[in-house]
């Protein structure tokens, strides 16, 4: 048995109160995904609300809902006074539309039934190491949300929330101050390369996407006053890269994909790159032993999704040197996210 045992004494909880907690885990996660589409941090945002109102306003049972927001507040997702009054916390605060590193979209996109099917079924990954999202829905999660429009929009949402909250991390932890153009490989509706290119106006971008997804980043682009810097290309990466640009970069795409597909969309990058271009690999690093990390929980959302997986240190340079590029280096930032830095190994 291992001798690792958590402490019990004041405020530690005991083993079986822990093990309750984690196994509460996917209530506390329903119930955070309902708060944010009924827009209750935002109903609550300049001052604490009773339930009777936010009932109303949400068109919910007023009982029934006292008690989900009772049980969030004991949790520290919301405050809640003498009065039943609730109010925000730094967490709930987080669920608000109106803040820049929102996570409403997200916590919306958490609950959606087909992704929490996939984790009904997760079992069949576990047992055959396949997406259990393919023996759900017949079909990989990109084709899904292809087929599916209302739920490519709620993830298309949702990524963007989360390069919202990670575009000023990224760009204050690595210097872009020598890159002249910039490749932003499947980078959504672009807000990434525009915090990037409004950081550093003597760069310029290609934004290189899905033709669907391309049309939906003009306006943002457009809104954030670096449109006229970014040409807009449409294309499959595991087809081809555009070529010739200094620094190619990816955020949240390499996970995405198996060893063997993600090999071949790194040789088309160094296909295409510039002879001293660099390759920027924007995604977390899983830590050696038993460090918590978000990486290690959004690992088995790979698991069960895409097929794909969050990657080691170690991980990361074998594959790197199976498509000819070379480690650089590895800068965090203040955020999970990691600037993983390759040269093309001549």
């Amino acid at each position: 048995m291992s001798q690792n045992k958590p402490s019990i004494g004041p405020g530690n909880p005991p083993p079986d109160a822990i093990l309750m907690r984690m196994l509460f885990g996917g209530m506390i996660q329903q119930c955070i995904s309902i708060v944010a589409r009924l827009g209750i941090p935002d109903l609550v945002a300049q001052k604490p609300q009773s339930v009777t109102t936010l009932a109303k306003a949400t068109k919910t049972n007023e009982d029934a809902l006292y008690r989900l927001l009772r049980m969030l507040a004991s949790v520290g997702v919301f405050s809640q006074n003498n009065a039943h009054e609730i109010g925000l916390t730094e967490i709930s605060n987080l669920l608000r539309t109106d803040v820049a590193n929102s996570l409403n979209a997200y916590a919306i996109m958490m609950s959606e039934n087909w992704l929490w099917q996939n984790w009904g079924q997760m079992i069949y990954s576990v047992e055959t190491g396949k997406t259990s999202q393919e023996k759900v829905h017949g079909m990989g999660s990109f084709e899904y949300l292809t087929q599916n429009p209302q739920a490519g929009e709620i993830f298309n949402r949702a990524m963007t929330s989360l390069s919202q909250a990670d575009v000023s991390h990224i760009v204050n932890a690595y210097d872009f101050s020598s890159a002249r153009k910039i490749v932003d490989i499947a980078g959504g509706q672009g807000l990434l390369l525009a915090g990037i290119l409004k950081a550093y106006p003597k760069a310029e971008g290609i934004l290189f996407d899905l033709p669907y997804t391309i049309e939906q980043a003009r306006s943002v682009l457009k809104k954030e006053g670096v449109a006229g810097r970014v040409e807009l290309l449409s294309g499959d990466f595991f087809e081809s890269i555009p070529a010739g640009a200094d620094y190619y970069m990816m955020k949240h795409i390499i996970h995405d994909w198996d060893d063997e597909r993600s090999v071949k969309i790194l040789e088309n990058i160094r296909n295409s790159m510039a002879k001293n271009g660099k390759l920027l690999i924007l995604e977390m690093v899983i830590p050696d032993g038993n460090e918590p990390s978000p990486s290690k929980f959004l690992d088995l959302q790979m698991l069960v999704t895409t097929g794909g997986r969050e990657r080691t240190k170690e991980e990361f340079q074998k594959l790197l040197e199976s498509a000819g590029f070379k480690l650089s280096r590895i800068v965090s930032t203040l955020s999970p996210i990691n600037v993983i830095e390759a040269m093309r190994h001549e």
